[in-house]
């Protein structure tokens, strides 16, 4: 998706069809509402033939690039301030906003839920990754290993 394709009416940088901005009340939906209304995008404009898992997979891949971009050589202390300037805070949010479209279409076509999908992770995780002290000393690296908790 680009920032001027629409969704259900809306463009998916929040702004509805005749350019005024669409109020958060308006957009706080449940993830089922949200994939039913990309769905219905999408089959209005008979795209569903092209939205296959892998097809899918890579564009998410490709906007969660586009995501990374923006920070690509930023520094740490820049990065955490991106959403201050409202030109960067916006292409964060079109991006952010481009990788769950697609992630919800992925899942809607491969019947993930994927909010169930993410509770069993952080479940998982919880098991794989206990919780640790750090600065107790000993110097094993422990306390850096389990960082990585999507993993």
């Amino acid at each position: 998706m680009t920032e001027n394709e629409m969704v259900g009416g809306e463009t998916v940088d929040g702004e509805s069809a005749g350019g005024e901005s669409v109020g958060e009340d308006a957009v706080v939906q449940d993830v089922a509402a949200l994939q039913r209304r990309l769905a219905e995008f999408a089959a209005a404009r008979d795209w569903q033939p092209f939205h296959t898992p892998k097809n899918l997979a890579a564009a998410l891949s490709v906007e969660a690039s586009e995501l990374l971009e923006i920070f690509q050589w930023l520094t740490p202390e820049q990065a955490e301030r991106v959403m201050e300037d409202p030109e960067s805070a916006h292409r964060v949010a079109d991006e952010v906003a481009d990788v769950l479209a697609y992630l919800l279409q992925f899942c809607e076509v491969l019947g993930v839920d994927p909010l169930v999908a993410l509770a069993a992770k952080i479940d998982r995780n919880e098991v794989r990754f206990p919780v640790r002290r750090r600065g107790g000393g000993g110097g094993d690296g422990a306390a850096t290993e389990d960082r990585h908790s999507s993993e």
